[in-house]
């Protein structure tokens, strides 16, 4: 099969695989027909991921359907459309029993990291009956297919961040996954969303769909004008919750310092170097920090929300390739061309 493989040393290629077998009884072989490309998986060519190994296929956000099952799989089935979660989790360990799959004791960020990926003409996923989530035939696949990783994280970082009806709630970039949060962040009611980016289209587009009521952007804003900005709409105390999906050289500092003493701030971003915690300068505000990866083990919840209605994505894909042309498709997404926001990678000859 064609599979998409990077080195290790910040090259990728498409390649010839061998098709994915079953391996332990809980597996399950997926005939991939939509996956996505994700800012991790550059991270993952940039070598800021010290976990991936090389020699794997990238990707771990998508949709397909089922072409085989170990012997333990007894509710999917051959034919069965899934989505699958970016998290692979055994569902018995200490962290799996406490919603904590991320750190699953078997699995976690496993494939596109660890374990070959999506982004490729089948995958094998493990802990199948976990991971995998049935599409209806109400849902398209381009509906679910972000489901796995984005949307999961905007839903995750919504719940951890404690929002109340009402509440004030900043998220800093508006890009696929700020854009998912504040999607997320809506079902709880809030009294104003605020989106902040550097991106003037994205800024635009969370307006024009209603996912957020303020926006700043922070091209033409400094530090300090931000703080003064979100203080000023909060009557002097700052948002109630803050949520950086950006993962910027200053949005961590932008992070803590526009949020109102004892907020929650949730870091769903994925950072490429280390942060500063300068406790001195924060020593009083009693600020409670959750930090990533996701926890992404939400997948029939945010089916239904999808299946309702109350979930909208598709106005994230900017972009079409088949996966002859993902090296394209890894270019264009990189360099934001034409302000992309999400590629959709079709099948092996589907141009």
């Amino acid at each position: 099969m064609k599979a998409l493989v990077h080195d290790g040393n910040g090259t990728i290629a498409i390649k010839e695989r061998p098709k994915p077998e079953p391996v332990e009884p809980g597996d399950a072989i997926v005939r991939v027909t939509l996956s996505t490309i994700c800012t991790s998986d550059l991270h993952i060519i940039h070598g800021a991921v010290p976990r991936a190994l090389p020699n794997t296929v990238l990707g771990h956000e998508f949709v397909g359907v089922i072409e085989q099952v170990g012997e333990n799989v007894t509710n999917l089935a051959p034919g069965d459309r899934v989505a699958v979660s970016c998290e692979t989790f055994c569902g018995e360990c200490f962290y799996c029993k406490r919603g904590w799959v991320n750190n699953c004791a078997q699995g976690g960020w496993e494939l596109g990291c660890r374990l070959d990926g999506c982004q490729a003409e089948f995958v094998r996923v493990p802990y199948a009956e976990h991971t995998c989530s049935i599409i209806p035939d109400s849902v398209t696949d381009e509906d679910a297919l972000f489901l796995g990783d984005i949307v999961a994280t905007g839903q995750w970082g919504a719940e951890i961040a404690e929002l109340e009806r009402g509440c004030t709630v900043a998220v800093i970039g508006a890009g696929p996954v700020g854009l998912a949060t504040m999607m997320c962040a809506k079902l709880a009611e809030p009294g104003r969303i605020i989106a902040i980016d550097i991106d003037a289209k994205r800024l635009a587009l969370a307006q024009e769909r209603g996912l957020a009521d303020e926006t700043m952007d922070a091209s033409v804003m400094s530090l300090d004008a931000i703080e003064t900005a979100v203080h000023n709409m909060t009557e002097g105390r700052g948002a109630d919750a803050v949520v950086e999906a950006a993962g910027g050289s200053n949005t961590f500092e932008m992070a803590w310092r526009i949020a109102r003493p004892n907020a929650v701030v949730v870091i769903s971003a994925m950072y490429e170097g280390p942060q500063t915690l300068p406790l001195h300068e924060m020593y009083g505000k009693n600020l409670v920090f959750k930090t990533g990866g996701v926890d992404a083990a939400n997948m029939n919840e945010t089916m239904k929300l999808v299946e309702e209605g109350r979930i909208n994505t598709i106005c994230l894909v900017s972009k079409r390739y088949a996966l002859n042309d993902i090296l394209e498709a890894y270019r264009a997404f990189e360099a934001h061309e034409d302000g992309c926001l999400k590629m959709i990678i079709t099948p092996w000859g589907e141009r």
